[in-house]
């Protein structure tokens, strides 16, 4: 697998994000990195603090009027989406680049340049499959898929952090074993970050950050309830939300629908950003 690229195609500003992305990973201070589904709420997010930021294809979905899981999402939305957030903010970006959009390893790695050209800095891989019946990858196929992802990042002349993603817990396969199993391959693949959404306790979220030696992300309020410091003091290095906020705005939205239909009253209003304070936000 050869790849052809050339140095000047990518700024300064970007090898400095790759650069400091990796940093965030390594400098002993576990972060949050929250999930912006479009540009200004990307904003907010920078706006408030966080330090990085990571797409999410079922936020992406949603605002789209998609479903999330069904490839309704297109690599072309996907990286529009990606560009569009870098446009207007000035933090590091990791791309929920689903399961590469590819079925073979050439192609993962096409995707993997594709999304650098974005301006991002990283991007996950998953073994999800797509199928209900059988909805993770088998294990070889998977493998292919995270080691053709990361031979690509190897080939761009900055940091592209790779994070590698074990699904099981997040379609109902609640199989620790395997899913360390799956994630101590990652790791052994070249992996950066590990990832398995929606782990069921400390316990199992201790296990995973035990058995690796690389950085673990932890998908916040999936499968638990415990708190960023909860998963902070368990040797967690990441947290992301993945579509939470953006579920939280539809559930905002939704029940205002519901107040004005079945009421005709706008209590809602009462919990609205003010029309003047959204250019203060933004701005």
């Amino acid at each position: 697998m050869t790849i052809h690229h050339g140095v000047g195609q990518f700024s300064q500003s970007q090898k400095i994000k790759g650069e400091k992305f990796k940093r965030l990973h390594t400098n002993g201070s576990p972060f949050i990195m929250p999930n912006p589904w479009d540009r200004g709420t990307a904003i907010l997010m920078e706006k408030a603090g966080f330090k990085a930021l990571g797409t999410t294809s079922a936020g992406l979905a949603f605002s789209l009027g998609k479903l999330d899981r069904t490839a309704a999402v297109t690599l072309p939305e996907t990286l529009e989406n990606a560009s569009q957030i870098v446009s207007v903010t000035s933090i590091p970006l990791s791309i929920d680049l689903e399961d590469g959009f590819a079925l073979d390893a050439d192609d993962i790695a096409s995707n993997i340049f594709a999304a650098a050209m974005t301006g991002a800095v990283g991007c996950s891989i998953e073994d999800y499959s797509g199928n209900e019946q059988k909805p993770i990858r088998d294990f070889s196929t998977s493998l292919m898929r995270i080691e053709a992802a990361v031979a690509a990042a190897k080939t761009l002349p900055f940091p592209f952090t790779v994070t590698a993603r074990a699904e099981n817990f997040l379609y109902g396969v609640h199989d620790l074993q395997d899913t360390i199993f799956r994630l101590k391959a990652w790791e052994k693949a070249g992996a950066d970050v590990v990832y398995a959404p929606a782990l069921p306790d400390a316990e199992a979220i201790k296990a995973v950050c035990t058995a690796v030696n690389v950085p673990v992300n932890v998908l916040l309020g999936a499968g638990n309830r415990l708190t960023t410091s909860e998963l902070f003091d368990l040797g967690v290095s990441r947290v992301s939300l993945g579509s939470a906020l953006s579920r939280v705005a539809l559930g905002g939205f939704v029940s205002a629908l519901h107040e004005l239909q079945q009421n005709g009253s706008c209590a809602f209003l009462d919990s609205a950003v003010g029309y003047f304070d959204v250019a203060n936000l933004l701005t």
